[in-house]
């Protein structure tokens, strides 16, 4: 089994948000990056448990620049077998799957897998634009796993209940919560991954389509106003004249 996943860096949940550039650019001083939770605990963990099982290969795919590496090497150490690094600025949704598409494309994978969303900008849109560039069938938001033969049979929460998913390979999918559980690289791992190959290679030549024209913050959280049980004239008053429906 032959498996692609596509590993994004965003910024740990800790860091200060903050903008620059008239607000339309993000600022990264300070800032501590991280392995996109979704790509590292649920895409990667299940695609090495899959390989652990059926034997094959485990890679990671990234656009981004050479301050990626960091968390391409974590990915790698907790046991990817190779990297590649398809050395861009992520600026665009179609521009990144276009290189991840292109490269993947005569490479025969059997799942090209990615987190469900990234945890910056939350799109959600990688998988889908991949699928659709390679004409490869899509399953989204998949909780769960596994393979039967030839087929991979996959589980989604949908409204009210659990849809049930039969596909046959190749196809791409995006892993959401409930696919594994996360892993802590050891120190075998961490060693094992500054030996283990990264490819750099330079992007196709491909149109951005979108551009981000302003980021704004949300209104910061108001105080809470406590009321005595016992008041309850107090909170009928307050449920009238100040609460807001959101």
């Amino acid at each position: 089994m032959k498996i692609l996943v596509c590993i994004s860096k965003v910024p740990d949940t800790t860091s200060k948000i903050n903008f620059v550039d008239d607000n339309s650019k993000f600022d990264e001083n300070g800032v501590q990056y991280i392995v996109n939770p979704y790509d590292e605990w649920y895409a990667l963990v299940r695609s090495l448990e899959l390989v652990e099982s059926n034997g094959g290969t485990v890679t990671t795919i990234t656009v981004g620049n050479s301050s990626d590496d960091p968390t391409i090497r974590k990915a790698l150490a907790i046991g990817a077998n190779d990297a590649v690094r398809i050395n861009a600025e992520p600026t665009d949704p179609y521009f990144v799957a276009k290189q991840i598409a292109n490269y993947a494309e005569n490479e025969n994978y059997d799942i090209i897998m990615t987190g469900k969303e990234t945890i910056d900008y939350n799109g959600s849109q990688i998988g889908s634009m991949v699928s659709a560039i390679l004409d490869m069938p899509f399953v989204s938001l998949a909780s769960k796993l596994d393979v039967e033969g030839s087929k991979a049979v996959l589980e989604r929460d949908v409204q009210g209940g659990l849809e049930v998913v039969e596909v046959d390979f190749p196809f791409v999918l995006s892993a959401s919560k409930g696919m594994a559980e996360q892993r802590i690289p050891n120190m075998r791992g961490i060693m094992a991954a500054r030996t283990k190959p990264l490819k750099v290679i330079e992007p196709v030549d491909q149109k951005v389509l979108t551009s981000v024209i302003k980021f704004e913050l949300p209104n910061p959280k108001t105080g809470c106003k406590y009321v005595d049980p016992e008041n309850m004239d107090e909170l009928v008053e307050l449920l009238h004249n100040e609460s807001k429906v959101i």
